[in-house]
Parts: C-alpha cells; structure tokens; sequence
C-alpha cells in the first residue's frame, strides 16, 4: 500500500523566538512524504495540549528531547505500516497512546507535529496541494486576514494590557489588496511612532513595540493609523482586538499594570463597551478570563449582535466546550490553534462545532512560530473565513501571509476570496 507509513523522524528545530522545537517528517511506502511542526504559545489556556519540556538548565528548560524520543518509540511504533490517508484514525491513535486530558504524557508538541506530518504526507502522495487536498470537490474562500500592528501583553513585556491591537481590510476585494492595505497601515503606525518618539522596535509577532501611556492610547494609534494610510476607519480597515484577559485577572479584578488600577468585572466590561462605541472594533478576543463565564455570557449578550467575541484560551479549540459554551450564550466565534487541540482531527471537530452554530471562525499561528505554512492551507481548505498569523513583520509570519498569495495567483486554483463576508456579526 503506497500510502502506509514507512517512517517517522523527528528533530529539534528553533521557533521565532530562538527556543527548541520539533520538526516531525513521515515518509510513505510510495514515496510521499510530509513535515510537520509544533508552535508554541506564551498566553496559554488552562486547559489546552501542553508541550513536553525537558526542564532543567540547557535551553531555559525549553529543550524537547523527551518529546522527540516519544516520536520515535511509543508514537513510530505504534503508527508505522498505517494508512495515512486515514487521518481520523491516526489522530485516535494518537489520543489513545496518551489519554491525560492535555496530552502531558507524550506531548502536544510531539502529537501536533506527527498530526500534521501524516497530513502533509497524505496530501503528497495524492499529488495535491494541502489546501485542495482538504477541500477536495468542495468549493473554498481564501480568509480574510487578521493582522497585528501592535503588539501587547505577553508577546511584548506587558508593556501594555492588550495583547494584541489588529486591523482586519475589510474593503479588499482580494487577498492581495487586503494585504497591500495591511502594508500600508503597518507602515503608517510605524512612521507615526517615529514622529511621537515612541517607535521602539518590534514585539514577539513583529507588530510594533506598544510605547503607549495608557490601553486606549493603543487603540486610538491605530485609528489614526489607518486614516495616515488613506482609509476610511470602519469601512475599508475596522480593528481587532486580543485582550488575552486572564493574563491579568487576579482574585476576581482585572488588574491594568500600565494604568495601574484594578478592575471589577463589570468596570471592565463597560470599559470595553465604552471601546466598541467609540472606535471601530469589530472582534474582540478573550475579553474577560478563561474562568469568568459570566463575565462572557454578559459581553455576549450585550455586544455580541455587532461584534464578534472569540474565546481562544476560553474555548482553546475544543468541539466540547464550544457546545458548551454555545448553550451557555458566551461567544459567538473561535480561535482555532491546532497545538491547542494536539491533533488535526480535534482542529477539524472545532471548526466544524462552531459552523454548525454559525459563529465566525479564525484559524490562528502562534506566537513562537517557524517557517511552516500549513495553518494557511487549513484556513482555505477548510473555509475557515479567518486567519490570524501575526503582523506583518518577521519572515515566520510573512511566509503564511505570502503563501496565501501563491494560492491566489494560482491559475488552476480558482480559489475565491472570503472578505468582510467572514466576519460573524448579527
């Protein structure tokens, strides 16, 4: 059988931020082969696939030759001579070798990276590209992309609360303009730091170092950022929003180092209306913490009709607790990470858990990140409608954005452009 895997090797390789990690390739008895590599995250949820580290001294403890050796015995030994075409079937094996509940034992980071090797592989041996492989006959949107101008929060020294400030082009009427008007209000932002004195280099993703005084001072950079670059804010560029908030919730308040105030959970939430009234938001992303379901059931509720509210550490790519969540009234879209799942397969059951509620859907990097392109095929193949990789710095961000490009110029691919219509707003 041309498709029955051969072999599986892994190896460590370095993520953007200079930190180990792993490189998986499986070769198939035809001849195909496919690469795979696991992401890490620095805003973590509780509750998603951990990666397996060495600790200890090399490497700041990040090392990941546990992992690896993981790949090697338990993990090769259990999927050589299976058909990787089988996708689901594979990943089951997967999460039968190591049933704890976030993967602990042979490693998220050994699981996502076999996941997607097999993935990539199987795609090979049927002499397609990723993204057509996964949509077969289906017809398929290129997504709308979510970029970062500045970055905040754990991707920047907590310089600001917000972890990430982004635009979304909604006036592009392809990918390639929505990129060429990404471009111009990155540069934009830059050169009006410059001006104030506050350009200070580059955060994590590549988006601007956030030099700002208070959170909204952020924000309000931004709008004056798309309007430098000749847009009209809210029509042609709106603005996203990540607050990664249980980065700073303490003992029930949310906790502003930058503003040096505490928060209830209602003062934060009218603060955050108070934002969707003045500026032209329209995604927010963890607004309140991963344990303060209130808290997203109220936001929802009363801002969910025109903006979207995306639950990543919240939801952390998981089928069930979107369900969950979903009945509860809290969110209405999903960041899908599929090193948060620890499989392509429970990447694949999120998704589709939430298009069956019709909420929005955001396939999404991380922020140590390598060269590897595959989130952008599965953003298209899957329809997805969004992709979050970054900014627009960095060639690890750069090769994801540029791969959608190739996509888009293919004369054979035929690929429409999903747009503003992605966007899940009542």
């Amino acid at each position: 059988m041309k498709t029955a895997i051969q072999s599986i090797h892994a190896r460590r390789i370095w993520d953007s931020r200079g930190r180990p990690t792993i490189e998986v390739e499986v070769a198939l008895a035809g001849g195909a082969s496919g690469r795979g590599v696991a992401p890490a995250g620095a805003s973590r949820g509780s509750g998603e696939a951990v990666d397996l580290r060495d600790g200890g001294q090399a490497f700041g403890g990040y090392d990941v030759q546990r992992a690896i050796a993981n790949v090697h015995s338990v993990i090769a030994g259990a999927l050589i001579g299976q058909n990787a075409i089988s996708q689901e079937a594979i990943d089951a094996i997967l999460i039968g070798l190591d049933p704890t509940p976030a993967k602990q034992h042979l490693g998220g980071n050994a699981c996502v990276a076999v996941s997607m090797a097999v993935l990539h592989a199987a795609a090979h041996a049927a002499r397609m590209p990723l993204w057509r492989y996964l949509a077969q006959t289906r017809e398929v949107r290129l997504p709308l992309p979510e970029v970062q101008i500045f970055g905040g929060g754990a991707h920047a020294g907590r310089r600001i609360d917000i972890q990430d400030l982004l635009i979304m082009p909604l006036g592009a009427d392809s990918f390639s303009r929505a990129l060429e008007m990404t471009a111009e209000v990155y540069l934009a932002a830059g050169r009006i730091m410059e001006e104030r004195g506050k350009r200070s280099g580059v955060a994590d993703e590549g988006g601007w170092w956030p030099n700002f005084d208070t959170n909204e001072e952020a924000i309000e950079t931004l709008m004056q950022s798309i309007e430098r670059a000749g847009f009209r804010p809210g029509e042609d560029v709106a603005i996203s929003l990540d607050l990664a908030a249980s980065e700073f919730y303490r003992d029930g308040r949310y906790v502003l180092g930058l503003e040096k105030r505490a928060l209830t959970g209602a003062e934060w939430i009218g603060m955050q209306l108070g934002w969707l009234d003045k500026y032209p938001i329209v995604s927010v992303e963890d607004p309140v913490a991963e344990s303060d379901a209130a808290g997203m059931g109220e936001l929802t509720a009363k801002a969910g009709a025109r903006v979207q509210i995306i639950g990543d550490d919240f939801l952390v790519t998981s089928a069930i607790r979107i369900k969950a969540d979903a009945a509860s009234g809290c969110c209405n879209a999903v960041l899908l990470k599929p090193n948060q799942a620890g499989t392509i397969t429970e990447t694949w059951a999120a998704l589709k858990e939430a298009k069956a509620l019709n909420w929005g859907c955001i396939v999404s990097a991380r922020s140590g990140e390598t060269e590897d392109t595959c989130i952008t095929h599965l953003a298209t193949g899957w329809d997805a409608g969004q992709l979050k990789v970054g900014s627009f710095s960095r060639s690890e961000r750069m090769a994801k954005w540029n791969e959608a490009i190739r996509i888009e110029d293919d004369p054979e691919a035929s690929v429409g452009y999903a747009g503003a219509s992605a966007l899940r707003r009542n």
